[in-house]
């Protein structure tokens, strides 16, 4: 063999090698990644004083760009409220998926959508379909433990890049079996103005005391249909939010991206700013976070009441 061809022969081992090794080192960066679902950003805003006689909670959100339909999304401008020890949560999702009702337990997929969710006191008893009231046909529901005992309604709802409001709002109070409960609806509220009812879900108690938080979190999940989605790079921002019609005075905000053995973990492919009083989510690439960056101080100016 001659020189030529050696030399030849040498370079494409190095090429083959230098992509061998490009590819494992992409493989393994892959393995090491958590599982989803990955809280990208967890926004917290803190109050000075709980809301009493709670009625509505209102936040605003604007997504910048069209998100597409292989990558899920969740957009939560209610990441967690408590009123009366009793958790709910809900927001807009790019691939919402629930059972048909409650004898139809087949797991359905059908897009876009928006979802409003409540646990139990303690996430130990189940949480019946008797307290989830749907909003249409259309709807979505799912009562199970695999994340603390919960139930849930979701509805198709085509959202694209703009701003909504997502809303709740207390509704009837009712006895049944010497047991009062009230009602909570869920709405979403495009940018002309129209509201789109999702659902509604039963709480134990007739008043009830908002905490002296509130959460919001940019999430990207896991499903049966995507089990490994991407990150899709998007902008969004969440307005300050609105209880009682009210902004409640604030005491101090914050993000934290929850790292390996945090729950929810995720990669590093988000940061969040203050914007006034909103709060500015960006996703993109993963990318190195320097450890004190991962849970700072927003410099919110909170609006006038």
């Amino acid at each position: 063999m001659n020189n030529r061809k050696i030399k030849t022969n040498l370079r494409w081992l190095l090429i083959f090698n230098f992509a061998f090794c490009i590819l494992h080192a992409a493989v393994a960066a892959e393995e090491k990644l958590p599982p989803q679902p990955w809280h990208l950003a967890d926004i917290w805003w803190t109050f000075e004083n709980a809301t009493t006689n709670f009625e509505t909670l209102e936040v605003e959100v604007t997504i910048d760009r069209d998100v597409p339909a292989t990558c899920n999304l969740y957009v939560s401008p209610c990441g967690i409220a408590k009123i009366n020890d009793l958790d709910f949560y809900g927001g807009l999702q790019s691939n919402i998926n629930g059972w048909a009702n409650a004898t139809n337990q087949t797991r359905v997929h059908p897009g876009k959508g928006a979802i409003f969710s409540r646990w139990s006191n303690d996430k130990q008893t189940p949480v019946g379909l008797e307290n989830v009231r749907v909003a249409g046909p259309d709807c979505l529901v799912e009562s199970a433990g695999y994340e603390g005992e919960f139930a849930s309604v979701r509805r198709p709802f085509a959202w694209t890049k703009g701003t909504y409001t997502y809303q709740i709002s207390k509704a009837q109070t009712e006895i049944t079996d010497g047991k009062t409960n009230t009602w909570f609806t869920c709405r979403v509220k495009d940018a002309a103005g129209q509201l789109h009812e999702i659902g509604g879900l039963r709480f134990e108690g007739a008043d009830f005391t908002f905490w002296a938080r509130h959460a919001a979190f940019v999430e990207v999940y896991s499903t049966e249909k995507i089990p490994r989605s991407a990150i899709p790079e998007v902008k969004v921002t969440f307005s300050y939010p609105r209880i009682n019609g009210q902004f409640p005075k604030l005491k101090s905000a914050r993000v934290i991206h929850p790292a390996d053995g945090e729950q929810s973990a995720a990669p590093d492919a988000a940061t969040a700013v203050a914007d006034g009083a909103n709060v500015v989510v960006t996703l993109g690439p993963i990318f190195h976070r320097e450890a004190d960056d991962r849970k700072h101080a927003l410099d919110l100016k909170a609006p006038a009441s």
